[in-house]
């Protein structure tokens, strides 16, 4: 399917709000939200967590997908080895041919350490430019993609840290109409958390499971396409938790819920003068404008980052309505049948992403899965409706269960 560029800026735009505005853009109006570059790095990958309101920072039972949610998991994982495919149709109600894949895998080297990489590709589709006039001027595949590399350790029978470093590329028109537009790319880093523990009974297998994780994910340079602007990419901070309770030896449910805050710049207000028009600071070169409220955006890149809990011209109240919340319940039978439901809310002020989600997953014999989610948006008339994700699971050389008895503990806490 061809279509004019902006079309495809304006499909993802309708969903997810980190598209980058100017601060002049619609006639000066301040939308309040925050923005990026390059969102696709937040992009939900897999299907299971897909299925839970996209909550996963601390979910049990780590899979290969864990390099995105919280690579510090992965030592805990009960296979050695383990790999991941994932598949998700972007957009499916205004753009036919946007997708995004995600590949990863990761190895245990010892007990207590892991090493990992992933692959996240996506497809815009195929564009089509036009010039002023409204003749044809060639097509482009726009595409962006994201290396990792991940290494994981484990700290203490229960807790552990993992770290991602990564290399993106944005790749939106380069060699089109355009000849100022370059592809863009930075480096960035990941830095991961996470804790967990359990209280079972050995004979009938009842009990509770508790963890806690914790993620501050995109940490890197600002992106450039080929003129003097420098965006900023995605930093975002993760926090949750999960509930297991152990019904029995077979049955189980996995509570689960996360709060993310995107860590980049909002927007302020500006001044503006008796007709309404914004209030250019004189001398500044491009255009700066006053500001009323807020900070300027166009900061030094740990004010910004790390000042983005604070800068919010509607103060404290605003800021906490910049947090998005995801939430998921999971039952699993015998370990190898999971049926999910979840929600995921963010304020309507904020971008007013909204909706329930859904999905199950099978795992045959411990070396196979699948999981499938499907979206449900709470407004009619949301483009991400009829959103789905497949995952397929691959796991390697049998079982290697952290707390077996061939396991060292790494210090006197242990489970009860």
């Amino acid at each position: 399917m061809k279509r004019n560029f902006f079309r495809v800026l304006l499909g993802v735009c309708s969903f997810f709000p980190f598209v980058v505005f100017s601060q002049s853009n619609l006639a000066g109006q301040n939308l309040g939200i925050p923005t990026s570059a390059v969102p696709f790095l937040n992009f939900t990958p897999d299907a299971r967590s897909g299925a839970l309101g996209e909550a996963g920072v601390a979910l049990g039972d780590p899979d290969a997908n864990a390099i995105f949610w919280n690579p510090s998991k992965l030592v805990f994982a009960k296979q050695s080895k383990g790999a991941s495919i994932s598949y998700t149709p972007w957009l499916r109600e205004l753009i036919g041919d946007m997708y995004y894949t995600y590949l990863s895998g990761y190895s245990k080297i010892g007990k207590n350490s892991v090493v990992g990489g992933s692959l996240m590709y996506f497809d815009l589709g195929t564009v089509n430019f036009t010039t002023a006039t409204g003749v044809a001027a060639g097509t482009f595949n726009s595409r962006e993609y994201a290396v990792t590399a991940t290494f994981s350790q484990r700290l203490s029978q229960n807790f552990s840290l993992g770290v991602d470093l990564k290399y993106l590329n944005s790749n939106l028109a380069s060699g089109s109409s355009n000849p100022g537009l370059k592809p863009g790319g930075t480096a960035a880093a990941d830095i991961s958390a996470f804790y967990r523990n359990e209280a079972r009974d050995n004979a009938t297998g009842r009990g509770l499971g508790w963890a806690f994780g914790g993620m501050l994910s995109n940490l890197g340079g600002r992106i450039n396409y080929g003129g003097q602007e420098r965006y900023f990419i995605p930093t975002n901070l993760r926090l949750g938790t999960a509930l297991t309770y152990y019904v029995d030896q077979y049955n189980k449910f996995n509570i689960v819920a996360d709060v993310n805050k995107l860590m980049v710049p909002t927007p302020p207000e500006y001044a503006r003068d008796a007709n309404g028009n914004l209030i250019p600071i004189a001398g500044s070169s491009p255009t700066k404008y006053q500001i009323a409220k807020g900070q300027d955006p166009d900061r030094n890149y740990f004010s910004a980052v790390f000042g983005s809990f604070a800068d919010a011209p509607g103060g404290f109240s605003e800021e906490l309505r910049e947090f998005t919340i995801s939430t998921g319940v999971e039952y699993w039978y015998n370990e190898q049948f999971a049926v999910r439901a979840g929600y995921f809310g963010e304020s309507n002020t904020k971008g007013g992403r909204k909706y329930f989600t859904t999905g199950i997953g099978l795992r045959l014999q411990e070396r196979f899965g699948v999981d499938f989610s499907y979206l449900l948006p709470v407004k009619q008339g949301n483009p991400l409706a009829n959103t789905f994700r497949i995952s397929l699971l691959f796991n390697f050389n049998g079982s290697n269960a952290v707390g077996s008895e061939d396991d060292e503990p790494l210090s006197n806490d242990t489970n009860n």
